[in-house]
């Protein structure tokens, strides 16, 4: 339920009465509304927190609602487009976006010296306040195994989204490249997502999979793979776009500054005046 106070549950009453009726009478749903919307807000009171921050008190540190914005609205679709008891991936996804835009307003003080101190400052930064988000969206949820589900989903998106930045940035190192660097880090998210579920695929299932299973088993590494993309390509647009969050994104992914010419070259009526 991301985003919102009000839920539903269903309640089903159940006593063995032999041979005298069913053993469970029918289901009554109850909508019930959180007692306070604090939780629910306490993201967006964090995201403010980290714009009053020294580095961001400019007017296009605020930009960073935009694609903050574009997830969120995309979580609101309804859950009836989902399977029965996977809405839990709306919530890891919102989760996530608050995550990504405070690593993208805390950048300035998580990029460090060396690229791999950088990723050892962006797996907890990203960690943290996406955890905070989840957490906060499930103060009124009483679906425990759901919450957890969400919960081991949203720690493997938040490594992945961490290794996939820091090898994007490995990859592209030479040179800052808008394309090269979404497509690269497509790749990146299809690979990781592989690499992780394959061994827990392996374990419970085994050989016993069958073609049909390992074919179901890639296509919902790729859906993994392309929604997680979709989340972090507003947060790259808003990069390309915004030259205050460029810079940002090139020192969180170790890219080289275009180097300049030493001796800018002389006009060409200079050349001709000095060759007589």
């Amino acid at each position: 339920m991301p985003l919102s106070a009000v839920g539903k549950l269903s309640i089903v009453t159940s006593s063995d009465l032999g041979a005298l009726g069913s053993k469970e009478g029918l289901p009554v749903t109850y909508n019930w509304v959180l007692p306070s919307v604090a939780p629910l807000l306490l993201p967006w009171l964090v995201i403010l927190g980290l714009l009053a921050l020294k580095p961001n008190r400019c007017a296009a540190a605020w930009l960073i609602w935009l694609p903050l914005g574009c997830v969120i609205a995309f979580t609101l679709a309804p859950p009836d487009i989902l399977p029965s008891g996977t809405n839990f991936f709306l919530d890891v996804i919102a989760a996530l976006a608050v995550g990504l835009a405070a690593v993208w307003l805390l950048s300035n003080y998580l990029r460090r010296q060396h690229r791999f101190v950088t990723f050892l400052c962006i797996l907890p930064a990203l960690a943290g306040f996406s955890a905070l988000a989840f957490v906060s969206q499930q103060s009124g949820s009483f679906a425990i195994e759901e919450t957890l589900q969400g919960g081991i989903v949203l720690a493997a998106g938040v490594l992945i989204s961490s290794v996939a930045l820091s090898l994007d940035g490995l990859i592209c190192r030479g040179r800052y490249r808008a394309v090269r660097l979404y497509g690269w880090l497509l790749l990146l998210l299809a690979v990781l997502w592989l690499g992780i579920a394959t061994p827990l695929f392996v374990l419970q299932f085994g050989a016993s999979g069958g073609m049909i299973g390992w074919t179901v088993f890639f296509v919902v590494v790729l859906a993994a793979a392309v929604v997680h993309f979709v989340t972090l390509l507003p947060f790259f647009i808003l990069s390309s776009a915004s030259p205050f969050y460029r810079e940002r994104l090139k020192g969180l992914l170790h890219v080289k500054p275009e180097t300049q010419p030493l001796i800018a070259p002389l006009p060409e009526a200079s050349l001709s005046t000095c060759t007589r």
